[in-house]
């Protein structure tokens, strides 16, 4: 009974493994499921780097040893790494990835109740000064939710001969700048000033077809300066790599 049991379980166990050998090695790929693996990279350098870098007019998507250059730059510290994004999805499906933090600020606001003894001429733009003598401040009555930090959305889909994957992207970074005051309000009891938030962006939204496994250097933008401008002697280079993954394989 003993040898029986041993004989049958040692036949389940060849069963399964030429079940799973079947399955793990294929005679034709092409016939299994797919999905993408995208990732895209944030880096930053600086202009006369970046400007050495790209003398050579780029003829092709492969752009893996410019991306072996700019890691040399980021492990001597000329170029930082800002951020990487990656998501994985199945062909011609939409995915998105999020890292964000909600932030709420007031866009409207009810005007001081008396309007009077304004000091600071409008019409230049610059903060408006109100007396000391107003009842009331100006208070907010309506607030707006900021999605602020990284997003990722991307529609890939694999081409009929699984080398290249067309790919719509629209990758976006967020950051609070600093709170800018509109109106300025002093009273008896404190201050009470109008403000809104300045927010910097940096997005790209394209489409293109990229060969499978290989870097790309889709654009680039400016970061941000001290006071929240752009500043154009430190540039952000975004790298994607799109990755054909087959389930098993």
């Amino acid at each position: 009974m003993k040898k029986t049991l041993f004989s049958f379980f040692t036949l389940a166990l060849s069963i399964t493994a030429l079940a799973q050998e079947s399955f793990l090695d294929p005679t034709d790929a092409r016939d299994l499921p797919s999905m993408i693996r995208v990732m895209v990279e944030y880096i930053e350098v600086p202009l006369p780097e970046l400007t050495k870098l790209l003398a050579e007019p780029r003829v092709s998507t492969n752009d893996n040893d410019l991306r072996n250059e700019i890691g040399k730059l980021v492990e001597n510290k000329i170029a930082k790494q800002a951020d990487t994004q990656f998501v994985l999805c199945r062909s011609g499906e939409t995915a998105k990835t999020e890292g964000i933090l909600e932030y709420i600020s007031p866009s409207e606001y009810d005007p001081p109740s008396p309007p009077r003894n304004i000091i600071a001429n409008n019409t230049t733009h610059e903060a408006i000064t109100f007396s000391k003598h107003l009842a009331t401040p100006t208070i907010p009555t309506a607030w707006d939710t900021r999605p602020l930090g990284s997003t990722l959305e991307i529609q890939p889909q694999i081409d009929g001969n699984r080398f290249l994957v067309n790919l719509l992207f629209a990758p976006e970074l967020v950051e609070h700048v600093h709170n800018k005051i509109w109106a300025e309000w002093y009273g008896a009891q404190g201050e009470a000033h109008t403000k809104r938030s300045l927010f910097f962006v940096n997005r790209m939204t394209t489409g293109l077809t990229v060969v499978n496994g290989q870097y790309c250097l889709v654009g680039t933008n400016s970061m941000p300066g001290e006071n929240g401008t752009a500043d154009y002697q430190r540039k952000l280079l975004l790298f994607l790599r799109a990755d054909i993954i087959t389930p098993g394989l």
